[in-house]
């Protein structure tokens, strides 16, 4: 007893640090895995298309909320582990990979944009 009396401030700090050590490990370990990652990326895809469809062109940081609140409801254990400026590089990945979907593909051109501007980009890149 008299040991733990004159050493109360290193069994103290001995257990605080086993404490962060174990929560460390705990954060650590529920990181997302490159799979999880993956179906994120897919399903932002969906979300960035859904937000360009429903809002338009030219307002970015408002589809970027729409999408993030999207994603909070969505993955609400990721969003604790995945930093906002990691989750605005992986919708600008989305957004290029839209891009390059909505130039190859006319059916998802039409569901984005609607079947008239659609038609309209087709005759117009055509001419």
């Amino acid at each position: 007893m008299e040991y733990i009396i004159d050493n109360w401030a290193l069994i103290v700090a001995v257990l605080a640090l086993s404490a962060a050590f174990v929560l460390a490990a705990a954060r650590f370990v529920r990181l997302p895995s490159a799979g999880q990652l993956e179906k994120v990326q897919n399903w932002l895809l969906l979300a960035v298309s859904e937000a360009e469809r429903e809002l338009g062109g030219g307002i970015g940081e408002l589809k970027l909320r729409k999408v993030y609140d999207k994603f909070l409801g969505k993955f609400p254990w990721l969003a604790k582990v995945v930093p906002f400026k990691r989750f605005e590089g992986m919708v600008r990945k989305a957004l290029a990979e839209m891009e390059n979907m909505l130039a190859e593909n006319k059916k998802a051109r039409e569901y984005v944009e609607g079947p008239e501007e659609a038609e309209e980009k087709e005759n117009a890149l055509s001419v």
